[in-house]
């Protein structure tokens, strides 16, 4: 009996598709029966855990809570298609599919309710994320890579709305290029392109940029990728005609539907929320075109119910009326599940054979809240008996100091009346303790200060951790190899450098491929990627719509599977439209997975002092504070450029660096090892010694920097000259500290706006490294004016420090401790 041949019966199948799920399992009606009947166990485990979810926030067990119920059977349906070594880029209501690929469990979704922090009961994120945010590990302890072939794979979720979209784009175009690509370990990853990138998304958020920019994307590239759409008629309490131009979705996307004979497009499939059978068909349908065509499909899921509304922190009763309501109570998924199993019969060698009956499924249901319950009380006392074992090892201690001040005991007093403990209240007592005994050397007070710096840094781990690789590979590991020259070196434009250096660059790692606007045929805009595509093809050197934001994401999600891409941000100032994905995504991917996951994607752009207000900006500091978790790079010219790639693709970080738009012209002599010297990340360079001032400075300014350096020279000023070349991670030697010890000054240029990247390095430099000590004068810093720059050479000179500017500002400082010397300019 094939399961195909009984679903025909019941119209729930009618395309033979030979890779299909469905299609190709030979199975008897028993084992059928069976898995119909394990779909609605899990689905009312799933709706259990929700119902008991929203009790324990509400009860005040766990901080908030947002929930899949209404979304079972769709998520059961897109389970059967998932297989190992697909990957899901999602909603965070998507529990149910999470429990049906054995990502998740009841006593893991509890333990990520109440947050706690041990990796082994909260696999997703050790607690870092709040409930529904799902994920698999793709890493080993040491960082090394498990095999995602071997299993299915959940990228971590993140909440902004949409913002799982451009990632999605990435995991399904790794798809093809494995189909073409491979390298020493690509097994790990792929077995010839066969993967599908799932996608999910609530209806309302299709209402954002990014949900358009990837489908559009998608549909250009042809990608395997099938987006489910749970549309519930709400976003919140908005209802859906106020979100788009037409309340259907599948109605505005039906321009996207593919023509015959045509390589653009995608499918796009609408099926009832609540239709068991229609939805089994919809997702084997979306799986053949996915799978066997690389053809992007939308699942558009309509009639969702929300029994609970939205999540804890309010009800839908408030915006939805009874007529509604009343219908949700209706049309629920799993009522019409288990009313299309009481009504299922089939003959079968002149038997009727049934699924169930209603005691046997009033007796899952039964079996379900037992489960769940069973779970959460496990889930509940592991996470409490961390704190218990917190308090029970400290508490003591604090009590031993009762002699030593009065206030203590009233400190325990008001702890133990606290109903429910947290490790906040065990870590405030600890400290209110020490504070009330400082300036006691006592051998009890040792002993509490000793426990807590111990128990503090493991909660500093729990809490902190793996903002940037802690594995062998981070890029602080990577060991600096000097260009190599010679009498037969040639000097050569600098576009020219990082041209041949990207040559050997794809030459000696076949997973590294590069896309972005221009990047292919014309080899970028400045040449820096000239005659690459031709040698290596459309695929690995590629052309992109103008669409930042996605390009960013189709970096994430390669890199999330095992490639080495580079996404191409034509300008800095371009990358304020992907600043959501980096500072959302990308910058948390290994905090927000405690090292679960990475994505060593690098963004390269270029910009620094050219023309305009749109191709001259410098949004260092919205990216120095918006992304922490992405390595900033700041290279003074392209021989340096060059050399950070090939340390980057060393490492298993992600980083942005940014080329000099005015350096592509300019000389440089050519290395001859080109593709393996690296410049170090974390270290400065002194470009001029000096003795009087120590000027610190990155980028494009550095060439005017030395310029006033000189200038400075003939005043009888002696001024030190550091190129930062690094901004994340910043000086990691504390260089430029000793460089102030020994010059007594301090004076920081930059292009970007006051307070921005230069009020950052400051706090580097005056108080990380603490050389307020060395200073004989007030700290300096020379930035730009706070508007944008106005356009050509002379909007440059009165929009940002121009030589004159510093020359005139750092010759003050000395004037103002000696007039007589330094006379006064003005």
């Amino acid at each position: 009996m094939y399961i195909s041949k009984i679903l025909q019966e019941h119209k729930i199948l009618y395309l033979a598709m030979q890779t299909t799920y469905i299609e190709t399992q030979q199975i008897s009606f028993q084992d059928f029966k069976n898995q119909i009947l394990e779909d609605y166990r899990l689905g009312r485990i799933s709706r259990e855990m929700s119902y008991l979810g929203r009790r324990e926030v509400l009860t005040g067990k766990a901080k908030f809570g947002i929930f899949g119920d209404g979304k079972e059977l769709p998520q059961l349906a897109m389970a059967k298609v998932f297989r190992n070594g697909d990957f899901r880029s999602g909603y965070y209501r998507d529990q149910t599919f999470a429990l049906a690929v054995d990502a998740l469990t009841v006593e893991s979704f509890f333990a990520q309710l109440y947050a706690d922090t041990n990796v082994e009961r909260e696999p997703a994120s050790a607690g870092r994320q709040m409930n529904g945010h799902f994920a698999t590990r793709s890493l080993n302890e040491d960082g090394s890579w498990k095999d995602l072939t071997a299993q299915k794979n959940i990228s971590s979720d993140i909440s902004p709305t949409a913002g799982q979209m451009p990632r999605l784009l990435g995991l399904a175009q790794a798809s093809k290029i494995y189909k073409s690509v491979q390298f020493e370990g690509s097994e790990k990853f792929s077995k010839g392109g066969n993967e599908i990138a799932f996608g999910t998304i609530g209806d309302a958020s299709t209402a954002e940029g990014h949900f358009w920019e990837t489908l559009n994307a998608a549909c250009a590239l042809q990608v395997p990728m099938i987006v489910s759409i749970w549309d519930d008629g709400y976003g919140i309490s908005v209802p859906t005609r106020n979100q788009r131009a037409k309340a259907d979705i599948s109605e505005m996307l039906s321009g996207f539907q593919r023509k015959e004979g045509e390589n653009q497009g995608c499918e796009i499939i609408q099926v009832k929320a609540w239709d068991y059978a229609a939805l089994l068909d919809a997702y084997a349908r979306a799986e053949h075109f996915a799978r066997t065509e690389s053809v992007p499909v939308v699942v558009h899921v309509i009639e969702v119910t929300q029994p609970q509304g939205h999540s804890t922190s309010g009800s839908h009763e408030r915006y939805k009326n009874e007529e509604r309501l009343s219908w949700e109570a209706e049309f629920d998924g799993l009522i019409k599940f288990r009313e299309w199993i009481l009504n299922y019969s089939i003959e079968i060698e002149g038997k009727e054979e049934i699924i169930a009956t209603t005691e046997e499924l009033d007796a899952i249901d039964d079996e379900a809240k037992k489960i769940v319950k069973a779970g959460q009380k496990v889930a509940w006392e592991s996470y409490q008996k961390t704190i218990t074992d917190l308090t029970q090892s400290i508490v003591p201690l604090v009590e031993n100091l009762k002699g030593q001040n009065a206030e203590i005991e009233n400190y325990i007093t008001q702890f133990n009346k606290l109903v429910s403990k947290a490790k906040k209240d065990v870590f405030h007592l600890v400290r209110k303790a020490l504070l009330a005994t400082r300036g006691t050397n006592s051998a009890e007070r040792n002993q509490l200060m000793q426990k807590y710096h111990e128990v503090f840094e493991i909660e500093k781990d729990n809490y902190s951790s793996h903002l940037y690789s802690q594995s062998q590979w981070k890029a602080t590991n990577v060991a600096e190899v000097k260009p190599v020259y010679s009498e037969d070196s040639e000097e050569v434009d600098g576009r020219v450098v990082v041209r041949n250096n990207f040559d050997k660059i794809f030459e000696k790692y076949p997973e590294t491929l590069v896309f972005g606007e221009d990047a292919g045929n014309i080899g970028d805009v400045n040449q820096g990627l000239e005659g690459m595509q031709e040698k290596y093809g459309e695929l690995r050197v590629a052309d992109t719509g103008i669409r930042e934001a996605t390009i960013l994401g189709q970096g994430i999600g390669m890199a999330m599977r095992g490639l080495r891409p580079i996404a191409e941000i034509q300008y800095l100032d371009y990358i304020l439209y992907c600043l959501q994905g980096m500072s959302d995504d990308l910058a948390t991917v290994q905090y927000r997975t405690k090292g679960g996951q990475k994505s060593p994607v690098i963004i390269r752009t270029r910009g620094h002092r050219l023309e305009g207000i749109w191709h001259s900006g410098s949004p260092m500091a919205g990216i120095l504070n918006l992304s922490k978790g992405i390595l900033v790079l700041v290279p003074r010219n392209l021989t340096k450029a060059a050399g950070f790639y090939n340390t980057m693709l060393q490492a298993d970080e992600p980083a942005v660096i940014v080329e000099c738009l005015n350096g592509y012209r300019l000389k440089e002599k050519q290395p001859d090892n080109l593709g393996e010297f690296t410049v170090p990340v974390g270290k400065i360079e002194v470009t001029k010694e000096g003795k009087d001032v120590t000027l610190v400075t990155y980028g494009s300014t550095w060439r005017i920097v030395m310029e006033a350096a000189n200038e400075l020279e003939k005043l009888g000023i002696s001024a030190e000259v550091i190129d930062i070349q690094s901004l994340i991670p910043f000086d990691l030697s504390h260089e430029i500290a000793e460089s102030v010890k020994k010059t007594n000054r301090l004076v920081v240029i930059d292009e970007d706006v006051e307070g921005g990247t230069s009020a950052f390095i400051l706090q580097q430099i005056v108080e990380k490294q603490k050389a307020f000590r060395y200073l004989d004068s007030d700290p300096l810093t020379i930035a730009a004016n706070d508007h944008r720059p106005a356009y050509a050479s002379d909007g440059d000179y009165f929009s940002k420090p121009s030589a004159d500017d510093m020359v005139e500002k750092i010759y003050a400082m000395f004037n103002e401790t000696n007039p007589q010397k330094y006379p006064a300019i003005f």
